[in-house]
């Protein structure tokens, strides 16, 4: 791999109504932010599409490649936290769920913040070895802000629907280190 972008897939009818986990269709806003995506991105050559197994994530890699023949792959790994018993219940709770307990608590049924990290390092590091110099990653929201924040934070934070990051393969290395260096580490 030569570069990497990773991108936030669209606002899902889910997400709308603030509502966590799921695998909802994106929304017309949703829908209107894939396109805007693939208009940013026109310029950009892909060897290969990468998603989460999420609908919302497929089809805002569909909208955003429309009219381009770049083969795709689904990849779990890059998939949202698993809420466990949070799933379908309000992102609220969950916020205040998880301000409460370290990144190394999963709720019931779950995964923790830390184990979304290190699957998360994981799926990164595949990246690193593909054959193929250029690639898209649309997945969700953690799966940029892993990689773009100086440091995790004990809230889930925003990251725009349909926003992008491009890192050469040199600077996705970096970043994994410090990934790595916060997984080792589970304090913040």
């Amino acid at each position: 791999m030569h570069d990497v972008v990773l991108a936030r897939h669209g606002e899902s009818v889910t997400a709308s109504h603030r509502i966590v986990g799921g695998d909802a269709r994106l929304t017309g806003a949703g829908r209107t932010q894939a396109r805007r995506l693939g208009r940013e991105l026109a310029e950009l050559p892909f060897d290969i599409c990468i998603t989460s197994g999420a609908r919302r994530a497929r089809e805002t890699a569909t909208l955003a490649l429309t009219g381009r023949s770049v083969p795709r792959e689904v990849d779990d790994a890059f998939g949202d936290i698993d809420f466990g018993g949070f799933a379908g219940r309000s992102l609220d709770e969950y916020r205040d769920w998880i301000e409460a307990h370290p990144p190394t608590a999963a709720p019931p049924g779950g995964e923790s913040r830390v184990a979304t990290l290190r699957r998360f390092v994981r799926a990164y590091r595949s990246l690193l070895a593909r054959a193929e110099p250029h690639v898209l990653v649309v997945a969700h929201g953690l799966t940029l802000s892993a990689l773009a924040d100086e440091r995790p934070t004990p809230t889930v934070a925003g990251v725009a629907y349909g926003s992008w990051i491009r890192l050469a393969a040199a600077e996705l290395e970096t970043r994994l280190a410090r990934l790595e260096g916060w997984c080792e580490a589970p304090s913040w």
